[in-house]
């Protein structure tokens, strides 16, 4: 169902020759066709969502073969995707003009994708045409080589685009349960809450984000440092900074797994100067090769633009920007301010927890300041949530108001997604933005039947309903 209506309202280039297909012609420019694609794009959502929920119930107490199980799921999940057309995001757009900008000679750390010929035909969002890729050095060249096989076919480029985000979720397969044996955890349990929930499939698979292969090899990385294994290990994460570089914040856990337990300062402070100097001579090598040097550091350390209103900082900036516009007052110094704070805050949090804690809780304060970063930022991308679960999920993730707290993210974000990213022509814009809250109604009705109505799913939210209302719902 999600394959299949992607066709509909998923994402096309306007050069790709699907455009030209008079089955698509149908169905993307009729009202009717486009209605009932969100329809079944939504629902196929929520049912992905019910099987996720199965799944894990079918495999209560994570058995022996549960893994097994688990693995099989995501791959049947998985591998119809690579079909789909862009849906929840249109980004992989964004890596095709980026791929052009390298070919070209530019300089994406300095140019948008707008100096381009035929840049918007090609598919990207607007907001990107002036905007410096904020991706690193190894993903630029991924995308060079992409352009290289490609040319300007966009259709094939997002399908090796795909490929290489499949690479990710690869990685997250292999390792999550690997790193989820080393803290005592049941990797099936762990890879069933992280890789194969339809939040990291949808996004890392079906739109193609390049996330997937940073957080896979993120995981592996501090896999292979928490075994002895630490030159891989940091070898990986720089990898993955190479894909983006907000894996940054890992290196000095990283330095601590490498270390080992019970290391003295002395040593944990050489072990950081082992990291700092491999991943720094790895970077290097990238950016004199790419010809880019360190630009993509001076990005990272740009201050950002907008907000969203699910971002705490987000709302803080909504609620007191509209009480100060109410009185008369300015506001354009609010989110700035508010930028600031979120980042000295996140940097503080961050140095706590290195310096703070047990040698057995590492993975997972380094899980909680890499939420530091994401949630004290002022804009908060569907699949930033994402980054973190593979780690808090191989540390442990308790069946109570945590995995409750999974069940309800995974879904506010499938629904948000399947309502915001759909694909509507121009000249339907009556559609727009009828067809979303459609898709919005279709959500909140289903998350209602699996919470109160479903025979199966409701006993796994017991405990955010009174026991009084249980009892009279016979549950």
């Amino acid at each position: 169902m999600i394959v299949l209506s992607s066709y509909g309202v998923g994402w096309l280039a306007s050069a790709s020759p699907l455009n030209r297909n008079k089955l698509l012609i149908a169905i993307r420019t009729e009202h009717i066709g486009v209605v009932i694609s969100t329809v079944v794009l939504t629902l196929g959502c929520w049912i992905m969502f019910r099987a996720w929920l199965r799944l894990g119930q079918e495999q209560s107490g994570w058995p022996e073969g549960g893994l097994s199980a688990v693995k099989k799921a995501t791959w049947w999940w998985a591998t119809p995707m690579l079909l789909c057309l862009p849906i929840f995001s249109r980004d992989v757009f964004a890596y095709i003009g980026q791929g052009r900008l390298v070919a070209q000679g530019q300089d994406p750390y300095v140019d948008g994708i707008s100096t381009l010929n035929n840049w918007f035909q090609l598919g990207a969002d607007s907001t990107w045409a002036e905007s410096e890729t904020p991706y690193g050095p190894l993903y630029l060249s991924v995308e060079y080589l992409v352009n290289l096989v490609a040319g300007s076919s966009p259709d094939l480029s997002i399908m090796l685009f795909r490929l290489v985000s499949f690479a990710g979720v690869i990685l997250c397969l292999v390792y999550v349960p690997k790193l989820a044996n080393l803290h005592g955890v049941s990797g099936a349990k762990a890879s069933w809450i992280s890789v194969s929930n339809p939040l990291f499939l949808i996004s890392f698979v079906a739109s193609a984000h390049n996330d997937a292969l940073m957080v896979g090899l993120a995981v592996a990385g501090t896999y292979y440092a928490a075994t002895k294994r630490g030159i891989l290990g940091v070898v990986l994460v720089a990898a993955s900074i190479g894909v983006k570089p907000i894996t940054l914040v890992l290196l000095p856990f990283i330095g601590l797994l490498w270390a080992g337990t019970g290391a003295s300062w002395g040593r944990r402070i050489l072990y950081w100067f082992y990291t700092a100097g491999l991943v720094l001579g790895i970077m290097a090598v990238i950016g004199v090769a790419n010809g880019y040097g360190f630009g993509w550091l001076k990005v990272m350390l740009g201050t950002g633009t907008g907000s969203v209103i699910f971002a705490p900082l987000g709302m803080l900036d909504m609620v007191v920007g509209g009480a100060l516009a109410g009185m008369g007052l300015p506001t354009d110094w609010l989110l700035p301010v508010l930028k600031l704070i979120g980042r000295l805050s996140s940097v503080a949090i961050v140095l706590i927890l290195i310096f703070r804690g047990k040698h057995s809780h590492l993975v997972q304060r380094m899980a909680l300041a890499f939420s530091a970063l994401v949630v004290l930022s002022p804009i908060i991308q569907p699949w930033y949530i994402l980054w973190l679960l593979p780690f808090f999920a191989a540390t442990g993730i308790r069946d109570d108001w945590q995995i409750v707290w999974v069940y309800f993210t995974i879904a506010f974000f499938v629904a948000f997604g399947a309502a915001d990213q759909i694909f509507i022509w121009q000249f339907l814009g009556d559609l727009d933005p009828w067809v979303k809250h459609l898709s919005t109604a279709i959500s909140w009705v289903a998350m209602a039947y699996l919470v109160l109505l479903d025979p199966q799913t409701k006993h796994l939210f017991r405990g955010i309903i009174p026991a009084r209302r249980s009892r009279l719902m016979g549950s």
